[in-house]
């Protein structure tokens, strides 16, 4: 799965105008995450037309960055997470974004983002979706 990272500023109207690109081009949001660090604007979106979601921001004054994320399936209880991440920290591998995307009938899929997704994906084989 990819998703597209935007920073921008922090104000009024931004997710507005990223969501009326995506609209225009016939763009489906499928995830959407917003949030102000540091005094920026940080929107995280996954999209039903990737290429074509890149090409409509490409014409807008946003910067959109895409990253590889791993899609995985969680048994939906206090410490799954956890017991996930720590794998991470013993492989020495830092993530760059983590993400509970949906929360249904005692599992949960969780998108995971980092800068050695292969070795991620062995590191997770027995509970992934899709990479």
């Amino acid at each position: 799965m990819k998703q597209i990272i935007i920073i921008s500023e922090d104000r009024p109207g931004v997710v507005a105008e990223i969501s009326e690109a995506l609209a225009a081009a016939g763009v489906n949001i499928e995830t959407l995450a917003a949030e102000t660090v540091a005094g920026s604007g940080v929107t995280i979106l996954t999209v039903d037309r990737y290429d074509e979601a890149l090409r409509a921001l490409a014409q807008t004054p946003f910067q959109a960055i895409s990253e590889d994320a791993i899609v995985i399936r969680l048994d939906d209880k206090p410490g799954e997470l956890a017991r996930i991440t720590h794998r991470f920290k013993d492989a020495q591998i830092n993530l760059r974004s983590i993400r509970i995307i949906r929360r249904e009938a005692g599992t949960c899929i969780v998108a995971v983002g980092t800068q050695r997704t292969k070795e991620a994906m062995d590191l997770l084989r027995d509970v992934l979706v899709s990479g």
